[in-house]
């Protein structure tokens, strides 16, 4: 079966590869950019560890085909940070505990991003909501809303 040739801006930077027609945007993601963040988990969108974003829109990249990353925007976790500089929702989940294995971590973060990007200023009922799709085994979930809740308000302070 022939590739197709995908151009794509992912975390910032103009991105091209060839993937196979059936090829996920996560599989893409790991085994040809290198960015191994996102998990598989579940492989059928149920637990979010795979979690990205597309023009700014959340998604699991396991029910995404690469192909379909053409043209568009992808932010994985791996775009959060700034260089050497964590991001709030960083640095608040290593301050809160709120990771152990890190499956889930990057999903989480990802969302919750993408969260605090629509509504800086979210309650904790809005947060348990959006985060509802990302599943963690570890931890429970009562250090993640913490550290999300914390980390919306320093940004909202910082601004």
């Amino acid at each position: 079966m022939s590739k197709i040739h995908v151009t794509t801006t992912v975390n910032g930077d103009e991105t091209e590869f060839l993937c196979d027609p059936r090829e996920t945007l996560l599989d893409v993601l790991r085994d040809r950019l290198n960015l191994t963040g996102a998990k598989e988990g579940c492989g059928t969108g149920d637990c979010g560890a795979c979690s990205v974003t597309i023009d700014g829109r959340l998604v699991c990249s396991c029910l995404v085909l690469g192909a379909e990353a053409e043209g568009k925007e992808i932010a994985t976790v791996e775009g959060i940070a700034e260089g050497d500089t964590l991001h709030p929702l960083q640095r608040k989940f290593i301050e809160h505990a709120a990771l152990q294995c890190g499956i889930c971590t990057p999903g989480i973060l990802v969302a919750a991003k993408s969260l605090l990007e629509k509504n800086p200023d979210p309650t904790e009922t809005e947060v348990r909501y959006w985060l509802a799709g990302n599943l963690c085994r570890c931890t429970g979930y009562d250090k993640i809303i913490r550290a999300v809740m914390d980390a919306a308000t320093e940004m909202r302070e910082a601004s």
